[in-house]
This record gives structure tokens, C-alpha cells and sequence, in this order.
């Protein structure tokens, strides 16, 4: 009985750390899921160069009001109003020495007692998320000298968004430099860069995770610039630098103290381009290495916890993301398209992408964890990690000829969600089940005049009973309109 007691105990107390965990992982998935759709919807400014204007000075701003209704896994409701208000110069010479600006602030506005960190309503302080200087020498070389030569170096500087591939590992706003060295077809990208302080890590088990992250980039990726085909290979390193970090926590009565360390590194390669002229794609593989730090217990059998050195295993991982569309070339800009996202998990795991409840001591880390942002839905949007995920889409230009709403879109998505490894962990609790549920998501975009643009986006999740929270559909609904100026 005392044995069935200190199983109980333990169970009770991790639990309890579950759910703590559960907590912070929600705030890390709210921030995925509002970064990817403000990379969606965020209006562009790209003008062209004149060939006869020796100098572009460009700059203006936006303001937008965005309306979210979230609901997490324990089925509360979310409701946040958010203000946010963004302005931007750009200044070009020649299109040789390009130079941009970019800086925002926001103001989130939730409902009493709705916000994921507790904290209330938030103002975000303003900050650049973009400041460069790109420099080009062929353009150089041509507008200086008259000279033109197949081969082209391009440096940019400064905080900029980095996105290889498909976004599989690497996508992310990064302090640093990106080389481009081209050879007629050939090109390489060089980066070296270090993540923005106030982005949210992946592993929200770390202390200050969401506010104060340390990554740096390293790595390389080789292309072909074919006339349909365009393959790449890729390297990169991740290297932790967010210095000794610890917790301490009891779990089953046993004082642990974890500390925190996760170095990386990943190959990769894919392609994309367009089979015929109407069919396009783009495919990505990655392997992943390198060094997780493990948890600081174990528990038999029997339920008895152990406190233990933590150990820096090996990691052993692999993800793959395809994607095909369709393009119907019509005057509806017309598309369907098809994607498929394959990324291995760890049965020994409590926590799919965590220290704390990670990865067992002394064995195989097989959880895939990454630092890229792919499309996983808006109302579940789980990390990919232990994740076989399809979805199929569409979207369209309905009234193309209509002067008012030639540039209205709509759009669908269906997911379906499944684990790769049916008794690993996800960024939630379940069991073995396989099967985790589908979602139906819809959009539309509608850029009213030149200056007003609103968009929507409304997602509703329909969990199985693999997930161990509510069962009940999980909704999100997004809308924001935005005044250019």
C-alpha cells in the first residue's frame, strides 16, 4: 500500500507540473499562432526601382485594429483586441546600397483574467523588427563601371526574417548576416545571426522563455537555380547561448534541480519549382543532431521517483514537408493545393519539446525540434514535432471584373491530425491513441483601396479522444482591418 501510495504521490505532483507546463505551452503556441498570421497578413510595401531615379526614399505606416477569440485545450475562451501601429523607411541608391526601417508597437487588450501569462492587458513596447543594409556588387559594378559579370555577391545586415526552404528548420527573425554568392545557377547563403531577445523559445519549461531567448545560427545552403527545378542542400547549427539556467521543482517528494541546455545542428535538402506550367512544389527533409540536455528524475515502475545527474544525450530526429498546388492560370487566381508534415517524436518523453518531463536520461533524444514555422492550422496549431499532418486547400479571386471586390479572396484549409509515433508525446497530454483530430479552417482577404485592407480567419478543431483534455471543439477567430499611410 505504501508503495501505491508513493505512486499516487508522484503521479499527483507531476501532474500538477503537467499543467503548469500545459500553461506555458499554451502561451508559446498563442505567440505561433499570431506570428503566423501576422506574417500572412502583414501589408508589403515593394515598390519598384525606376531605372531613370538615382535615389528612392520611401517610408510610411500602418494602423490596425485585429479582434482574436481563442479557445485553449481546457476549452476557455480567449477574447483579445489588439492595437498595433507600425512605421517604416527605405532608402535606395542605385539598387546598390538598399537600406530599411522597420518598427512597431502593439497594445493587447484581453478580457478580465483571459490572458495566457496571467499577466493582463499588455503593452509591447516599441521595437525595430527590421533594420537592414544590403549591398549588391554586380548592380555596383554596373552602375559604377559598366561592367557585367555572371557572378554576384550580396550582403545584408542588420534584423531581418531568415527562412530556408520551406520553413521546415529555420525561420525565424535573426540579428546578424546573410551572404549571398551566386555563379550564373549556383548560389550559396551564408548566415551567422542570433535570435531576437524577446522571441518565444520552444521549450517553455525554461525560465523567462517567452521574453529573454539566446540562439545563435550558423550554416550554409547551396541551390541550383534551374529554369523549373530549383534543389538545395543546407547545414546549420544551433547553438544555445541562454547562459546556466535552472529550476527547482519536487516532484513525488524528491527536490530536483534542472538546468537547461540545447545545442543542434541539422542537414538538410529539397526542392521546388513547377512540374508543368500549372503544377508547382516544394519539398524539404531534415536530420537533426546534436546534444539535448535530459531531465533530472526518473520514475520505475513501481512509481518511485529518483532524483539523477542530468545527462547531454545524442539527438537523433528527422521531419519532411511536401507541398503541391495546383494553379488554374485563370483570371480567379484560382489554386488547390496538397501538404503533407512528417516529424519523429520520443515514447520516452513526457514533453514533446521541453527540458522539464523531456527527454529520459541516458538514451536517444528522437524528439524533432526546430526553430522554422510551418502552416499547422489556427485553432490546434501543434509544434511539429511527433506530427503527421495533412492538409488540403483552396482558394480563389471570385469577382475578379468586379471594380469594388476584384481583390476580395477566400480561401479553405482541412487538416488532419495524426502522431507519427502513437505512444510519443505531443505539446499537449494524450495517450497512444494515433488519430488526434481534423480542423476546418477558412479565410478571406480583402484589400478594399489601396490603403484599407481587412482580412478574417476562423478555424474550429474537432479533438478525438487521443487528446486528455475537453473534448469539445476548440474555435479561433481572427479579424483585424489595417489603414495605410
Amino acid at each position: 500500500m505504501r508503495r501505491l501510495g508513493l505512486g499516487a504521490s508522484w503521479f499527483s505532483c507531476l501532474l500538477i507540473m503537467a499543467q503548469t507546463l500545459a500553461a506555458q505551452t499554451q502561451l508559446e503556441r498563442f505567440d505561433r499562432q499570431l506570428e503566423q498570421i501576422q506574417r500572412e497578413t502583414r501589408l508589403r510595401v515593394n515598390p519598384e526601382i525606376p531605372a531613370d531615379q538615382r535615389l528612392l526614399l520611401d517610408y510610411g505606416g500602418s494602423l490596425t485594429f485585429a479582434f482574436a477569440a481563442i479557445d485553449d485545450s481546457e476549452q476557455k475562451t480567449h477574447i483579445l483586441r489588439q492595437y498595433g501601429l507600425t512605421g517604416y523607411f527605405r532608402m535606395d541608391i542605385d539598387g546598390v546600397h538598399q537600406f530599411f526601417l522597420r518598427g512597431s508597437t502593439t497594445y493587447r487588450d484581453f478580457n478580465p483574467h483571459e490572458s495566457f501569462d496571467g499577466h493582463g492587458d499588455d503593452w509591447i513596447e516599441p521595437a525595430l523588427d527590421r533594420a537592414t543594409y544590403r549591398f549588391d556588387l554586380r548592380r555596383a559594378l554596373e552602375a559604377y563601371d559598366g561592367n557585367s559579370v555572371p557572378w554576384n555577391v550580396v550582403v545584408q545586415g542588420g534584423r531581418q526574417l531568415v527562412q530556408w526552404g520551406n520553413g521546415l528548420v529555420l525561420s525565424e527573425e535573426l540579428d546578424g548576416g546573410v551572404v549571398n554568392l551566386s555563379y550564373e545557377k549556383i548560389s550559396l547563403d551564408i548566415v551567422a545571426a542570433t535570435t531576437r531577445e524577446s522571441i518565444s523559445d520552444f521549450d517553455s519549461s525554461r525560465p523567462d522563455f517567452d521574453s529573454d531567448t539566446h540562439r545563435g545560427f550558423y550554416g550554409g545552403l547551396l541551390r541550383y537555380n534551374g529554369a523549373r527545378h530549383r534543389p538545395y542542400v543546407y547545414g546549420l547549427v544551433q547553438v544555445d547561448n541562454n547562459g546556466d539556467l535552472s529550476r527547482s521543482d519536487t516532484i513525488g517528494g524528491v527536490a530536483t534541480t534542472t538546468s537547461f541546455k540545447y545545442n543542434s545542428w541539422y542537414v538538410g535538402t529539397g526542392a521546388e519549382g513547377s512540374i508543368t506550367d500549372h503544377l508547382v512544389y516544394g519539398m524539404e527533409f531534415a536530420y537533426e543532431g546534436g546534444l539535448s540536455r535530459s531531465r533530472a528524475f526518473t520514475v520505475d515502475s513501481l512509481g518511485t521517483v529518483t532524483a539523477v545527474p542530468q545527462s547531454d544525450d545524442p539527438i537523433s530526429a528527422c521531419a519532411m514537408d511536401f507541398m503541391l498546388d495546383y494553379l488554374f492560370i485563370d483570371a480567379n487566381h484560382s489554386r488547390v493545393g496538397f501538404e503533407s508534415i512528417l516529424a519523429t517524436g520520443d515514447s520516452d518523453r513526457y514533453q514533446a519539446s521541453t527540458t522539464l518531463l523531456g527527454n529520459q536520461p541516458g538514451t536517444n533524444d528522437r524528439s524533432f525540434n526546430s526553430f522554422g514555422l510551418l502552416n499547422t492550422g489556427l485553432a490546434f496549431a501543434p509544434s511539429v514535432s511527433n506530427l503527421l499532418l495533412f492538409r488540403v486547400g483552396a482558394s480563389t479571386f471570385p469577382l475578379p471584373n468586379d471594380r469594388f471586390l476584384r481583390r476580395f479572396q477566400v480561401g479553405s484549409n482541412l487538416f488532419i491530425f495524426n502522431k507519427l509515433t502513437s505512444d510519443a508525446p505531443i505539446d499537449e497530454a494524450s495517450n497512444s491513441d494515433f488519430y488526434l483530430g481534423f480542423e476546418p479552417d477558412v479565410y478571406a482577404n480583402w484589400q478594399i483601396t489601396s490603403d484599407l485592407t481587412w482580412t478574417i480567419r476562423y478555424g474550429v478543431f474537432f479533438p478525438s479522444d487521443g487528446l486528455l483534455s475537453n473534448d469539445d471543439p476548440r474555435h479561433f477567430v481572427f479579424s483585424s482591418v489595417t489603414l495605410a499611410f
